[in-house]
């Protein structure tokens, strides 16, 4: 016995704006992702699968997450974890002497870890991933200096990765 009723409808694609704001909440999610991943020592998989599961478009009494573009956030956090030590050395390069990346706050190494991981291996224009990850250092520090720190730095490690964008 076959049905003639259609299966389900497939999601419909989102527009550009959309794609866009998804692409911010892959950013957001990666340098949290990064950030856990530092601080309890999980895995790669099991962090992108508890992401991908638990906080995409998620509502819990909080609140509501943000829809993430999963292949966006993949590739951040695999290109972090996988080009670790090159994007470390760079922003080591970025930062005053007397700050290696191991003394600055683990949020903002996550982020740097995770706009490297696009300034180096992705076609993003650098000044896109400066403003994005500028963006998601607001949201974590909606009062302090660290998002001028955080322009700073991915500016130096922009020009460093991608001298023909500027």
């Amino acid at each position: 016995m076959t049905s003639s009723e259609p299966g389900p409808k497939p999601a419909p694609k989102p527009n550009n704006a959309e794609k866009k704001q998804m692409r911010s909440a892959a950013r957001l999610y990666a340098v949290q992702a990064l950030f856990q991943m530092e601080s309890t020592g999980q895995t790669i998989a099991a962090i992108c699968r508890e992401f991908e599961v638990h906080r995409f478009g998620a509502t819990y009494d909080e609140g509501e997450f943000v829809e993430g573009d999963v292949t966006h956030f993949r590739a951040l956090v695999d290109h972090a974890v996988n080009y670790q030590a090159l994007i470390d050395q760079m922003t080591d390069r970025a930062l005053v002497a007397s700050w290696p990346i191991d003394r600055i706050d683990p949020v903002i190494r996550a982020l740097f870890r995770a706009a490297g991981a696009e300034l180096t291996q992705m076609a993003t224009p650098p000044k896109v991933t400066i403003t994005e990850f500028v963006d998601v250092a607001k949201a974590f520090f909606p009062e302090g200096k660290e998002s001028k720190f955080v322009n700073a730095v991915l500016d130096h490690m922009a020009r460093e990765a991608k001298p023909e964008a500027f």
